[in-house]
């Protein structure tokens, strides 16, 4: 017995399984000596398992009898009797070591029929393993197996799942026919192995077997499964060769193959050219529709189906179903319904699944729960169903519970819902709720399934927990495009933004072809990093792939370019989309508003309405800060009309917007009124009022503001600091400024940063405590900062201090020697104390340093018209008059007694001529403009891109009190209000 052992490879495990209850004399079990040479490599080629062997011992050892083998239909009771336990058979009794059994003898043929009754059999039940064990004893018995039997080989290795086998048997037969070939590539049509099937198909013709109709049917759906539309045309210009194309099975197939290709009006015209249709064909091309998302033409065709009296089953209304569910049909999936019930279809799983993807995909998730609670017992698949229905639709807390309670009915969760459900965790953004279905996925053996590594990556990446996220990546054996997605999406955050381009450069090197999704991650990476090179070159990569025209993608590219300030390219990306929606107009105005593009910004938004789009509260934000940077008060007061009629107003983002557009407007009244009726004031809205305060010139009102703030609980930030610390130095509050300063650091936690420095510097010398000052910034180690010593310079002029004046000035030719309003400030100094020999060094310093003065720019809004002006230019329309009005103001300035302050004049020039110079200035000509252009009292609203001089600054003040006129002039540094010939900042600026 230990050699036949051998002779079959079994391993010792085997051998020691079977010998305790195979014990008999060795001759008995000899292979037969006219095996053929072909069934012996068979055998050795078939990989028994254990169980196989001992099926394979019991069914020698108890031979069926011939009244046995002359009932075929008890193959499956028969089939059972060779399942033994450990070799025991109702039929045998245990002497010892010995078996006795009752000898039977049975004719060939009878032997044949049986053998194939009890593989077709096996193929029933799906059992490889007592299949094999079949195969083996045909083999050990000797039989030389017909055509048939030949023929059931190929059957139950190919529709088991093996294959491989199920060829080695084709190949070895003696003589193959049609009948074999069909059934090898039946089989692999079975598993799904659909390329394989075509070139057996192929093989088969070469090997010069004629195709029946049933040849055909299988490899039209082998075309199918692989979608080789092409080769499927071929067999059906074959069956119509043939004369097979009247056969429905042919018929059905070919149906099948066109719908699958999307060859629907193909698909339409064979079915209604076959003689006889059947429920098959039809269901093949309502399926076709379906997937097509023709959702209209399934419903007509299926009343063209029940007018012909076909019979109604459930696989047809699910088809159906899907239709109306891909079209978003509802009103046909409600008449489905109540068909299926008028019927009397049972809601079971299968059909309760289609009727809740159907209402799902409608958007109707109460009645998908309805549909789903008359369910009489859900399995996981129709939990499944409504769990990702649920999860399509937003409900991420009734995703949780039902869950839970899936898990309660002691259903074991599937990749699909689990999935879902990881999903949901995401948008929960419920860390410990996730980590427990990880948990899950683990004991249910689905960590590996690539769907559920996927949302498990994304969920971590989302949430913010990116090293778990590359844990899972890492873990997996199979990647595909949605893991490198995946964990692509959660790389934008400043912090780890840098991931994101490596992450990418990776997935290229190993192969993968991004798609827009991987665009648009990497392209939110590049903002985040304001890395312009790299984003263009992801740029020319989205060109090659032909994604240049995705809106999606454009819509990433627009928001990448806008934010590294790049607006050239993001408006030539701009105009390449078919479709602009309101995000991305709100992109670009947002876009040209912080690039000091007002103007464009605000023909956008216009233009954004024109074509019909809408503005929400950020587009309005995004052109009221347009309109603050440069003052375009009558634009910003329709959008404050336009945010009160589309109800934006109590919008913090647009009230906010609305208080500083009215603050560097010069209106500080009406941003105070707006900023006392908001209901809730943040830290931003504060911080607004207080700057607003400050460079307006009144600092009670800041300080006040301030206090109010602390007491209502708002937490202040460096912007709020950078405010109060200004208003305490316009007031001279030095001592209070001190204590503002000491409690940024000690009080709230704040670092300060150069800003407060300069601030605290700026009280200080303000207050002419220029050695306090000169301490302070020894101490502070501030001495290579530009912007401390542009403060010191500025109040070195005001109050004549031509030593510290002069360090300071040094220092900024070191730091910054390109700045012109350092040698304008010096030459200002030495002007003033008549050291006209030092001004003119100053002057041949600035020129030998290729230094020009910045020239002046000073603009007006008048009847909604932005009217720009600059120094001693003549292009205005109206220059005559404005002319004419600057030489009625001299004579009414000199019978005041003004004389012209010419040193603020750093031209070689004459006194006449610095006279002339001084009178064409930038804000004088806009000021000229706005006196014959309004009229009383309306205020006059100038805006410059300098420092206003102190020449024009005293004219501002004369003119403000022979006109009667209130004029708001904003520099660059503050708000000047000039009323009945004073300023409110106090001739200290």
């Amino acid at each position: 017995m230990e050699c036949d052992l051998k002779a079959l490879r079994m391993s010792p495990a085997f051998r020691s399984l079977l010998l305790p209850i195979c014990q008999r004399p060795t001759s008995s079990v000899q292979l037969h000596k006219k095996i053929s040479l072909s069934s012996r490599s068979l055998l050795l080629s078939v990989k028994l398992k254990p169980s196989s062997c001992a099926a394979l011992e019991a069914f020698d050892l108890n031979p069926i009898s011939d009244l046995a083998l002359s009932d075929v239909s008890n193959s499956e009771t028969q089939l059972h009797e060779v399942r033994v336990n450990n070799g025991s058979s109702t039929n045998e009794e245990m002497v010892g070591s010995n078996v006795k059994t009752r000898p039977r003898v049975f004719d060939s043929k009878k032997r044949l029929i049986h053998y194939s009754a009890m593989l077709r059999t096996c193929v029933l039940q799906g059992s490889l393993n007592e299949g094999k064990a079949i195969h083996g004893q045909v083999i050990k018995n000797g039989i030389d197996p017909d055509s048939h039997l030949w023929v059931s080989l190929v059957n139950v290795y190919g529709k088991c799942g093996d294959c491989g086998c199920a060829r080695k048997v084709l190949d070895e037969m003696p003589e193959r026919d049609i009948v074999s070939w069909t059934t090898l590539i039946q089989g692999f049509v079975v598993k799904g192995f659909g390329v394989d099937a075509v070139k057996l198909f192929c093989e088969m013709k070469k090997d010069g077997t004629r195709a029946n109709e049933f040849a055909l049917a299988t490899g039209l759906k082998a075309c199918s499964l692989c979608f080789d539309l092409g080769f499927g045309k071929q067999l059906h210009a074959e069956a119509v060769k043939l004369g097979f194309f009247s056969d429905v099975f042919v018929g059905s197939a070919l149906v099948g193959l066109y719908a699958k290709c999307g060859e629907m009006v193909l698909a339409d015209t064979v079915l209604f050219c076959m003689p006889e249709q059947n429920v098959v064909s039809w269901n093949a091309l309502l399926n076709g529709y379906a997937q097509e998302g023709d959702g209209k033409q399934v419903l007509k065709l299926f009343c063209r189906m029940t007018e012909s009296e076909m019979r109604l089953s459930k696989f047809t209304l699910s088809t159906v179903l899907k239709g109306c569910a891909n079209s978003g049909n509802l009103r046909g999936g409600q008449f489905l319904h109540s068909l299926a019930i008028k019927s009397g279809c049972e809601i079971d799983e299968f059909l309760g699944c289609s009727l809740v993807d159907m209402y799902s995909k409608c958007g109707m998730a109460i009645d998908a729960v309805k549909v789903f609670r008359r369910i009489k017992n859900p399995d996981v698949v129709a939990w499944s169903a409504i769990i990702t229905c649920l999860d399509q639709q937003g409900q991420c807390q009734e995703v949780a519970e039902l869950f839970r309670e899936m898990i309660s009915t002691g259903i074991s969760p599937n990749q699909f819902s689990l999935s879902s459900i990881i999903s949901a965790a995401t948008d929960l953004k419920d860390l410990h709720f996730g980590e427990s279905v990880h948990a899950f996925a683990w004991k249910y053996g689905c960590e590996s399934d690539i769907s559920v590594s996927n949302a498990l990556i994304t969920m971590y990446m989302k949430i913010g927990r990116v090293l778990d996220g590359a844990q899972v990546f890492e873990a997996m054996t199979d990647r595909d495009l949605i893991s490198w997605n995946s964990l692509l999406s959660g790389t934008h955050n400043h912090e780890i933004c840098d991931l994101g381009p490596r992450i990418f450069h990776q997935m290229l090197v190993e192969g993968f072809k991004p798609n827009m999704y991987s665009f648009i991650s990497v392209l939110r990476s590049c903002s985040s990093l304001l890395d312009v090179g790299l984003g263009k070159q992801v740029h020319a990569h989205i060109v090659k792939t032909s994604l240049d025209d995705n809106d999606f993608v454009g819509t990433a590219l627009i928001d990448m370019y806008a934010k590294i300030r790049f607006l050239e390219d993001a408006v030539i990306a701009f105009n390449k989309l078919s479709i602009r929606d309101l995000f991305i107009w709100t992109v670009i105005i947002t876009g040209y508003a912080q690039t000091d593009q007002a103007e464009k910004a605000v023909a956008c938004f216009s233009q954004m309405q024109q074509e019909g789009v809408k503005p929400n509260e950020f587009a309005l934000a995004g052109c009221l800060s347009a309109c603050s940077r440069i003052a375009m008060l009558e634009n910003g007061r329709q959008l404050h009309s336009m945010a009160i009629k589309s109800g934006h107003l109590g919008d913090l983002f647009v009230s906010s917007a609305l208080v500083d557009m009215y603050a560097k407007c010069g209106c500080i009244g009406d941003a105070e009124d707006i900023f006392a009726g908001l209901v809730s004031r943040d830290t931003v809205s504060w911080n607004i009022m207080i700057c607003g305060y400050s460079q307006y010139g009144r600092g009670e009102k800041a300080v006040e503001a301030f206090s109010t703030m602390l007491n209502e609980g708002t937490i202040p930030d460096e912007v709020t600091f950078i405010g109060i610390l200004s208003a305490c130095s316009h007031l001279g509050l030095v001592e209070e400024g001190k204590k503002h300063f000491d409690s940024l650091s000690k009080v709230f936690r704040i670092t300060p940063t150069i800003e407060h420095y300069a601030c605290m510097v700026d009280i200080l010398v303000r207050a002419g405590k220029f050695n306090e000052a000169e301490s302070f910034i020894e101490t502070m180690k501030l001495t290579s900062y530009p912007i401390i010593w542009e403060t010191v310079l500025g109040a070195c002029k005001m109050y004549g201090n031509v030593e510290f004046g002069e360090t300071a000035a040094k220092k900024l030719f070191e730091l910054k020697p390109e700045m012109d309003s350092t040698y304008i400030l010096l030459s200002n100094i030495f002007a003033v104390k008549g050291r006209w020999d030092d001004v003119s060094k100053v002057r041949k310093l600035m020129s030998s340093q290729g230094v020009k003065k910045e020239p002046g720019c000073s603009w007006v809004e008048v009847d909604g018209q932005v009217n720009t002006f600059v120094s001693q230019d003549g292009s205005h329309p109206r220059i005559r008059d404005i002319h004419l009005k600057l030489e009625e103001l001299g004579e009414k300035l000199n019978s005041v007694g003004y004389i012209p302050e010419t040193e603020d004049v750093l031209h070689n020039i004459t006194e006449r001529e610095k006279n002339e110079h001084l009178q064409y200035h930038s804000e004088r000509l806009a000021l000229a403009f706005s006196l014959i252009s309004t009229n009383p009292p309306k205020t006059i609203r100038i805006f410059k891109n300098l420092r206003i001089c102190g020449d024009c600054h005293k004219v501002m003040k004369l003119i403000s009190e022979v006109t009667n006129r209130e004029i708001v002039v904003r520099d660059v540094k503050r708000f000047h209000h000039f009323k009945s010939g004073t300023c409110s900042c106090n001739d200290f600026w």
